[in-house]
Formats: C-alpha cells, structure tokens, sequence
C-alpha cells in the first residue's frame, strides 16, 4: 500500500501572508504531497517571551487564508495543548494517530541552521523527513547540521529533496508593524485576511 504523503509546516503564522502560502504550495507541488497540515504553534520555543496574537483570531486567520485549497488542513493540536510547542511532540501525536502515512517536515535554511537547539533533533529526523526550502537561490544551505543525525544514504536523499522557491521579502513582523501603523497590506495577504485585520483591528495599539 503507498502511503499518504503529509506535509508539517509549523510556524506562529501571526499574521498569515503570501510568502508562508507560496511555501506551501510549492512544497505541495514539488513534492506530490496528498496533504499539507498548517500548524499554529501556541508558543515557539525560541520565543517564550514573546506570546502571539489571540489563537481564535490566528486561526480565524488560516482558515481564511486556506479556503478553497482543499489539499491544505489547518491542524490545532499545538493550540488545544497549550505550552511550548514541541515539534517532536506533534510529530509523535501524528505517527500514533497516522501509522500509514509519511511525514515530511517543512523549514526554510534559517531554521535548519539553529535545528541543534531543538527539542530532539534526531527522533524529529526519524519521525519525518526534513524539507528544507531555499529561497531565492539561497545557496548557503547549512547542510552539515544533519551530518550526524543521519545516515549517508539517508542524508543524500534529504539534500536532494531540497525545494526552490521565489524570493519574496515578506515577515510577519514587519506586517504588524504596518498594521499598527495604518499602512497598506494589500498584495501582501489574502483579500480575506487583510479585511479580517483591518475589521478587528489587530496588532493597532491599545488606547
């Protein structure tokens, strides 16, 4: 039986824009990817001291921005378990739960360069396939971090399943910024998202 291949992208997504979609759709495509779950974290590790927006409100945020690709699922389990969120732990949840599917975790090279410091590193390599995303001809791609997380042959086949993407200079901080600040985001979002900011007034400072 073949099994169901799953993209994980994780992330905050505090706001949503084109360039996470355009990773996502481009890693559905090149990979042939049955799925892709969308996971809000509720807290990144590498930002304990920075909590996100409302988890209703980002999510509200993703289920808009999905509509319609019907290949895209918004997963909430990182949301409904509250805490750090662990990838390792996700991962595991999903194994258990999907025993015949294949997992393939989505990162852009900035992440593969800090992987080390994640929670552990090499059951992640084992519980999914690391997918790292080079934008723009990103040629720096620290490779050498998963040297000794896998074996040889298992190593070549990750580094030839890194995926190209358009370089588009997009970051949710700066789009909180051009909230907070009335500026434009229009082109830089779904319509759908945009509207839903502009009419709860996210990310504007508080009176």
């Amino acid at each position: 039986m073949t099994k169901r291949r799953i993209g994980i992208y994780g992330g905050s997504f505090d706001p949503i824009h084109l360039g996470h979609l355009l990773l996502a759709e481009t890693c559905r495509e090149q990979l042939q990817l049955d799925e892709l779950r969308i996971i809000p974290a509720h807290v990144s590790p590498f930002k304990v001291d920075q909590y996100p927006s409302d988890d209703k409100q980002r999510l509200e945020m993703l289920q808009l921005a999905i509509s319609g690709q019907d290949s895209f699922v918004v997963d909430t389990r990182e949301l409904q378990r509250g805490g750090v969120s662990y990838t390792v732990d996700t991962l595991r949840e999903l194994h258990r739960e999907l025993p015949d599917s294949e997992f393939f975790f989505l990162m852009g090279a900035d992440s593969l360069a800090d992987f080390l410091k994640w929670k552990e590193p090499r059951e992640i390599c084992q519980l999914a396939w690391i997918v790292v995303v080079g934008r723009g001809g990103y040629a720096d791609i620290p490779w050498h971090v998963l040297e000794g997380l896998l074996d040889k042959e298992k190593y070549q086949q990750t580094s030839a399943m890194k995926v190209d993407m358009p370089l588009i200079e997009l970051s949710s901080t700066e789009l909180r910024q051009r909230a907070a600040s009335g500026r434009s985001l229009r082109f830089r979002m779904p319509r759908s998202v945009e509207q839903y900011i502009k009419a709860h007034q996210l990310y504007r400072p508080k009176s």
